[in-house]
């Protein structure tokens, strides 16, 4: 049986597929709206033959949930298991007015960042398109059955894995997710961050023209490679300037995303380094009090020292937000996400 996802096709592929076999070409909305939206639209427009004959090529399965754990402050954290058993961990964050789903894009990551309780799992393999779609898709109908007036959430790929590690099928799990004859997701409902993997960063212009995020976490390199290892081969500069060679919307502004860490990246040294990066620049300086897992050496600053630091950026015209933890109790906060056997059964 074959183990390829019916996830991983774009539209085009989809009509060449319908080609190949002798289908018709104007069947594919329809077979795209079913597999999409309802699929009681097969029963009207698509024979048992030809859904057979697509079944043997494809899987129409999504991933399936196999724990899920609700936070106090309204963040479901989903372990989603794939068809080889293996599973990573997705979040639906709630917001003022619509819902947030944070995907991932690996089973684990290789980047090894010192903050990042992923990193300790190690890589096991890369996700295809098709189930980083599948994810996004399994929370979505999980929240519309919750409650059917929900907004299309939006997204970040900020969950398990370095995206541009990833590079092909991270971009076209985008291009599906944004195509509105599959699902529709604007792209500035989309967030993709990145530690500044520089091969990756190469295409960056291949990418739909979504949201950017960096994680910088401190102005200095040597201080930067202790939290992103990968720091060492691809210095804070080099990084930077794959970023300015993209072009962004009037109101589109990279968001550098800054872990706040206590008696570490938080003095007025780090406040001028950062004015001498960013002034003047389309950047906004997203502050994230680090969230601790089991067996860090790091720790989060108190309310006070977050508030200083940030005073510290304002005064020097930066643009700033702090970031509200949310799921923290649940380890489904930033940096929290592993697979792990304290997870358990909602």
């Amino acid at each position: 049986m074959t183990t390829s996802s019916a996830y991983n096709l774009s539209q085009l592929e989809w009509k060449s597929f319908f080609k190949l076999h002798n289908l018709s070409e104007n069947l594919v909305p329809y077979w795209t709206d079913g597999l999409y939206k309802n699929r009681s639209l097969w029963k009207e427009h698509i024979s048992p033959a030809q859904i057979d004959l697509i079944q043997n090529h494809y899987q129409l399965n999504l991933p399936v949930i196999s724990k899920i754990l609700e936070s106090n402050d309204g963040t479901y954290k989903f372990q989603v298991r794939f068809h080889d058993g293996l599973e990573v961990e997705s979040v639906l964050i709630p917001f003022h007015k619509k819902y947030t789903i944070c995907l991932s894009t690996q089973v684990g990551c290789a980047m090894n960042c010192s903050f990042c309780f992923t990193g300790t799992q190690g890589l096991k393999r890369n996700l295809e398109a098709g189930e980083i779609v599948g994810q996004y898709l399994l929370l979505k109908n999980w929240l519309l059955t919750k409650n059917p007036n929900s907004l299309l959430p939006s997204i970040v790929f900020m969950g398990q894995g370095e995206p541009l590690h990833n590079f092909n099928q991270v971009k076209k799990a985008i291009e599906i997710i944004n195509d509105p004859k599959l699902i529709g997701v604007g792209k500035r409902q989309m967030t993709l961050s990145t530690v500044g993997y520089l091969p990756g960063m190469q295409s960056l212009k291949e990418i739909p023209q979504i949201n950017f995020a960096l994680s910088l976490h401190s102005p200095f390199d040597d201080e930067r490679q202790l939290l992103i290892p990968v720091n060492q081969r691809y210095p804070i500069d080099e990084v930077l300037k794959k970023f300015d060679d993209l072009t962004f919307l009037k109101r589109q502004f990279l968001t550098i995303e800054y872990l706040l860490i206590k008696n570490f990246n938080m003095t007025e040294k780090h406040a001028e380094a950062l004015q001498a990066k960013f002034y003047n620049k389309k950047i906004i300086i997203n502050l994230i009090p680090f969230n601790p897992f089991p067996g860090t050496k790091w720790e989060r600053p108190n309310l006070d020292e977050i508030e200083n630091f940030k005073n510290l950026l304002v005064e020097k015209k930066l643009r700033v937000m702090v970031r509200r933890t949310k799921g923290d109790d649940i380890l489904a906060a930033c940096g929290q996400l592993k697979i792990n056997p304290m997870v358990k059964n909602l």
